[in-house]
């Protein structure tokens, strides 16, 4: 089977701004798009709503637990090996984030956002954020 004929991987990401920043974490090398920017978040898991999902994976990955607020932007995309589709939420952190998988952290200005090497599923939603 092609990973266009397989149902898209439902991953969750959090939309987290400060100040007019962005938290952004990079992709771990051995992973799906190794070295990318991109917003928090991860797979969900089968019956997982995607509150639980998002918040899961913000305390697994930064040791933070937050508060997961609306649905900002969704868009399905098929990568060579796989598809996904992608739920972008609004979410505000209760602590402090910390980058606990050994992975790079950074808080990045709206007007930079363009100028990171991200996943092409993230182009629409930081053409959201940055108009």
């Amino acid at each position: 089977m092609t990973p266009a004929s397989l149902p898209p991987i439902v991953v969750l990401a959090a939309v987290i701004e400060r100040d007019g920043r962005f938290l952004l974490t990079r992709r771990l090398q051995g992973t799906h798009l190794a070295g990318a920017w991109e917003f928090p978040g991860g797979k969900c898991e089968p019956d997982e709503t995607h509150e639980r999902c998002l918040a899961r994976e913000l305390l697994e990955e930064l040791g933070v637990r937050a508060t997961i607020g609306e649905e900002i932007f969704t868009v399905e995309h098929s990568y060579p090996e796989r598809s996904v589709r992608l739920h972008f939420r609004l979410t505000a952190l209760l602590d402090e984030p910390l980058p606990l998988l050994g992975q790079e952290m950074r808080w990045v200005p709206r007007a930079d956002l363009r100028l990171l090497e991200l996943p092409e599923a993230d182009r629409g939603l930081v053409d959201l954020l940055s108009s």
